[in-house]
């Protein structure tokens, strides 16, 4: 008599699963959200504990029906006999999903389920089986959803995934049966047909080079599991199981021959010990292998023949702003390592977020979605034929990269702004400007040169440009800028340019800095190309720093919203008696105590305050100091967690500039600036006070495309 069983999987496997399901020999199969039902023999259920690359857990329906509270859901506890299944003296433990009236905690419905069932052994023979967490008898599986339970038995026991050849709490952050999907949907069984080898570049702990040898040399997954959760089920048939192992190991031996190459890499030495080893445990010794190599360092081995076949991998996904950013020049890399080293071959690539799919700057063939636990995923697969390799990157005779039509058409442009460019450290007397602002509109983005490394801000581009097309521009400009400026391409720094939000604009790009210094008017500025959206220096607001340092002498100076301290370093150059500088970052005001280190001024005469610039000004306003030159250049809006108040830089303005010139000695010069683009000034204030637009000539020469980059006024007391 045939049994129901619900076969569980990871979100986006069902397909692939159902599939799997119908050849191991289910019937009426049904597919839901994360599982397939359908009924099954002895015999094919075991095969399918034994067989199912895909499955998570298998459970044998016992009994079902509608519930509402924990009474009616021991009714149907109860309908089953347990001493059918459990000895007496044996163990078990409960699996509690879902919830009931009377049921809000899954821990408790456990409970309150282990309970019933103790009860009625106490009333059948008077004896009591035990809880065991690990490795019970049997395993019960009570399910609620949608009003309806589920009693049933878990044959797996614990997650067929874990086929036994990982050591216990080692990291694996991609699950066995998740990699045998991609390796399914990537094709991977066909390709070991024709003895195809299979290249994982970033293999971690060597999950898809074990099961890629596992799929091809017909090795049943549960084979090296020592538990499942049948173990002490009272209606285990151990001759059945015993015969199907058996035939599973011949299968195993006969399969060995077939496994074809298979090669994994990756950076971390550790790493690839531990994918070693896993290796090991699964009886591949000799038959897969895992290398310690950089991915920059990676080419085609030469050392074996290789049949064309595929490249898989699960590369980072970039979970936080900064390593998303960070992240796209990998997958470029990997893009270009695809076409350059494996013409011929197919890939398939793992990602939990689509514009580093993008970043590859190759179309895929086929898309699919998958989750990996609560990340959703895409498998991306690619054909690396000709025609993707007449699209991506070539090298010519000199070992340079020939450039595309587009990359072509970007590096005129930016060799002409180059050229007009090379007398403008003379004239500018800086090493830090920009060399391109979307001079292109097809390429929108500002190329910033920061002595001999160059920062890139991606502008977003509009909603109705595909992102496939955006991606491509964007490799096309990361291609042509270390050739036209004759910079390594590790010199080249790439930030997407979105609109922040509150702590998000403090929020650090790189795990690991890269700081340069670069000079501006007789002084040294430490600007960080990798770890925040902006670099420390406003290349903008060079005359007004210009201003500043000229105008200084002798005179007290605030900068209020001060970021990194340029303009109050540039006071102090030019010799002032004190600067103050607010801001409500630490991380800046420690930034700009280190700029005033660098330059050799001392903190006798500066003064460095953390403070939202709105509430100090108020304070301040009570005190008798006052400034002969302030300088405030505030953001266009800000929530912090550390302001009482939202800051609107529209909205707020009038206050902030009241607040300041409360502080402005009578002969005193304001200078308030911001880059909001559609800002408008109050009226009011040049009733009150003598304003002065200085927009115009505060635009350095090198932005001259983008004259609107801020807006600055000057005000002084009537």
């Amino acid at each position: 008599m045939n049994s129901l069983l619900i076969v569980s999987c990871p979100k986006g496997v069902e397909q692939l699963l159902l599939e799997e399901l119908i050849q191991l020999g289910l019937e009426h199969p049904k597919e839901t959200v994360g599982a397939i039902s359908g009924y099954a023999s002895a015999e094919v259920y075991y095969r399918i504990l034994l067989w199912s690359r895909l499955a998570s857990r298998v459970a044998l329906v016992l009994a079902s029906g509608p519930v509402t509270t924990f009474e009616t859901l021991a009714f149907h506890i109860n309908t089953v006999d347990w001493t059918e299944h459990l000895r007496a003296s044996g163990s078990f433990k409960v699996q509690f999903k879902g919830e009931l009236k009377d049921i809000r905690n899954e821990v408790f419905g456990a409970q309150k389920t282990k309970d019933v069932v103790v009860d009625q052994f106490r009333l059948k023979t008077g004896v009591r089986p035990s809880v065991q967490k690990d490795q019970p008898d049997i395993v019960i599986d009570i399910r609620i959803k949608k009003g309806q339970a589920t009693i049933a038995i878990d044959l797996s026991g614990e997650p067929l995934h874990r086929r036994g050849y990982r050591l216990a709490g080692s990291k694996a952050p991609l699950k066995e049966n998740l990699a045998a999907a991609v390796l399914l949907r990537a094709g991977w069984p066909t390709i070991a047909a024709k003895r195809g080898a299979l290249i994982d570049p970033m293999c971690g702990s060597g999950t898809f080079l074990i099961e890629a040898a596992w799929m091809a040399g017909d090795r049943a997954p549960g084979l090296t599991r020592h538990y499942f959760g049948f173990k002490g089920w009272l209606q285990h048939e151990h001759e059945l199981w015993n015969r199907l192992l058996e035939e599973a190991r011949q299968r195993r031996s006969a399969g060995e021959a077939q496994i074809p190459p298979l090669l994994g890499y990756d950076a971390d030495a550790g790493v690839i010990r531990n994918a070693n080893e896993n290796i090991n445990r699964a009886g591949l010794k000799g038959l897969a292998f895992a290398y310690h190599k950089e991915l920059a360092e990676w080419v085609k081995p030469t050392h074996i023949d290789l049949n064309p076949g595929l490249l898989i991998c699960n590369p980072p996904y970039g979970e936080r702003l900064g390593e998303l950013n960070s992240l796209k020049g990998l997958y470029r890399y990997l893009g270009r390592l695809l076409v350059s080293q494996l013409p011929g071959w197919q890939a398939a690539v793992l990602t939990g977020n689509p514009d580093l799919g993008h970043a590859m700057g190759l179309r895929a063939g086929k898309q699919y979605r998958i989750f990996n636990g609560s990340i959703d995923c895409k498998i991306l697969t690619f054909d690396i034929d000709e025609q993707a390799v007449r699209k991506s990157e070539k090298k010519s005779e000199t070992g340079q990269i020939e450039l595309g039509e587009g990359a072509q058409m970007f590096a005129n442009r930016l060799t002409k702004n180059l050229k007009k460019a090379k007398k403008w450290p003379q004239t500018l007397n800086t090493d830090a400007y920009r060399l391109y602002d979307a001079d292109l509109p097809e390429y929108s983005v500002a190329v910033d040169l920061y002595g001999n490394y160059l920062h890139v801000s991606e502008y977003k581009a509009p909603a109705k440009i595909p992102e496939e097309k955006t991606q491509a521009r964007l490799a096309d400009i990361m291609t042509a800028l270390p050739q036209v400026m004759q910079v390594p391409e590790d010199h080249v720094f790439l930030k997407e340019r979105k609109r922040q939000k509150g702590k998000q604009q403090y929020e650090k790009f790189a795990a690991v800095s890269k700081e340069v210094i670069v000079y501006e008017n007789g002084l040294e500025v430490i600007v960080n190309l990798s770890d925040f959206l902006d670099t420390g220096l406003f290349l903008d607001h060079r005359p007004i720093r210009q201003y500043i340092q000229t105008h200084s002498k002798g005179k007290s100076f605030l900068n209020l919203f001060c970021y990194t301290g340029v303009a109050s370093l540039h006071a102090a150059k030019g010799k002032a008696s004190k600067t103050t500088s607010v801001d409500l970052s630490k991380t800046y005001l420690k930034w700009a105590q280190r700029n005033f280190e660098l330059n050799g001024f001392s903190d006798r005469h500066h003064q460095f305050i953390e403070a939202d610039c709105k509430q100090w000004l108020q304070q301040a306003a009570k005190e008798a100091s006052k400034y002969d030159l302030i300088f405030m250049d505030p953001p266009s809006f800000s929530n912090s967690k550390k302001m009482i108040e939202v800051l609107d830089i529209q909205q707020d303005h009038s206050e902030l500039i009241h607040g300041a010139m409360k502080l402005l000695s009578q002969d005193g010069v304001l200078i308030f600036s911001n880059n909001q683009k559609k800002f408008v000034l109050d009226e009011t204030l040049a009733m009150r006070f003598a304003v002065e637009d200085i927009t115009a000539q505060t635009i350095p020469l090198d932005f001259a495309r983008t004259p609107n980059i801020h807006r600055c006024w000057i005000i002084r007391h009537r």
